[in-house]
């Protein structure tokens, strides 16, 4: 069994194909081909199948997943042992816009200056994509607003309770309940969203008001439209907090309970983390241990 099968076999799941794959490794596709074929007469078993034109793991395969990614750290780690306390190279993390625009700019800004070596590249989605995105290898850290996380094949850290609050403009009711009679539009992002999930599951739980949808594409186009008079939404209070206290917006009062949400640093479970990953992993606990305090 060669590395470099592995290697290939590897890549083929973060890319997700053969031709992608081969694109990314700078082989041919029929080179990939054979690497998983050596692979699969070893292993006497398929490691792919196929299920409505999507390439997809077989049991074989999952099973052989963590080992391959333990033996392959392993491998990167003799390969960089004489340079392996050095922070530098390429840092991909994935983060939901409420983290990026209220936690996060300060964090990769200190980052930066202490290690310039590394180059982050940051991706803003929704908190299950963030997390598909790291299982499958395509960044390196997500950070997610979710309920209370026990993932198997993650290190996960819980990081702080995010409030989350309803908003409105001033001139609109001051209590939820004058919203459940009337005709407000419920001004949220896109589908997918942990508190747009969690605030329509608590409608749908107590048989709410089933109140008309705006979808926006950013917490700042939510934002202004609210302010407008539109209508109200629910975000976490860190990034409404400098608009309540400049009386841009309001927070409704309500006597709802809904289920709490909280900020996590998700990594791979490996036997070995690069030094850029522990740096910005340590960065970030301190970071949010120093905010709570």
């Amino acid at each position: 069994m060669e590395i470099r099968h592995l290697i290939s076999f590897q890549t083929i799941i973060e890319s997700g194909s053969y031709t992608e794959a081969a694109s990314k490794l700078g082989y041919t596709q029929s080179t990939i081909t054979s690497h998983i074929q050596s692979l699969e007469k070893e292993l006497n078993g398929e490691l792919f199948t196929y299920e409505k034109r999507r390439l997809i793991l077989t049991y074989l395969g999952k099973e052989l997943l963590p080992l391959a990614e333990d033996l392959l750290s392993t491998h990167d780690q003799i390969k960089n042992i004489r340079t392996s306390q050095e922070v530098k190279g390429t840092l991909k993390v994935a983060a939901p816009e409420s983290l990026t625009i209220s936690r996060l700019s300060p964090i990769i800004r200190e980052y930066s200056i202490r290690y310039p070596q590394v180059k982050i590249i940051l991706s803003n989605g929704t908190c299950g994509q963030n997390q598909t995105d790291l299982i499958s290898g395509r960044v390196d850290i997500a950070l997610m607003v979710y309920p209370k996380l026990n993932p198997e094949n993650c290190i996960s850290y819980s990081l702080t309770e995010e409030k989350i609050v309803l908003v409105s403009s001033n001139d609109s009711p001051d209590h939820f309940d004058g919203y459940k009679n009337n005709s407000h539009f419920f001004i949220t992002n896109e589908e997918g969203c942990s508190y747009r999930t969690m605030f329509e599951n608590y409608l749908l739980k107590n048989k709410n008001h089933d109140f008309q949808t705006m979808e926006l594409w950013s917490i700042e186009a939510i934002k202004q439209t609210v302010m407008s008079g539109l209508g109200f939404s629910v975000l976490p209070y860190i990034t409404v907090k400098e608009d309540v206290e400049r009386g841009k917006l309001k927070i409704i009062n309500h006597s709802e309970e809904f289920e709490p949400l909280y900020s996590h640093l998700l990594i791979k479970k490996k036997r070995w983390l690069t030094p850029a990953v522990q740096a910005f992993t340590d960065l970030v606990l301190r970071s949010f241990k120093d905010s709570e305090g």
